[in-house]
């Protein structure tokens, strides 16, 4: 998985796999979800992640116990 950051325009793409784009779907204005063909989701496309609290992503992590 590959998280870039666009800070110029606001953007947050979420790269789950490197499989090819075989369709895309908007779920909003702002939230766009890419598939490849066999249905698996392939990338995430934030619009304005500032804004609509998707950027900075918080990370959490567990410690070892």
């Amino acid at each position: 998985m590959r998280t870039t950051y666009y800070d110029g325009d606001d953007i947050l793409i979420v790269r789950v796999s490197d499989k090819p784009i075989h369709r895309e779907v908007s779920q909003d204005w702002c939230t766009h979800i890419s598939y490849a063909k066999d249905g698996t989701v392939v990338e995430i496309v934030v619009l304005d992640a500032k804004i609509n609290g998707a950027y900075p992503v918080a990370i959490e992590r567990a410690r070892r116990t």
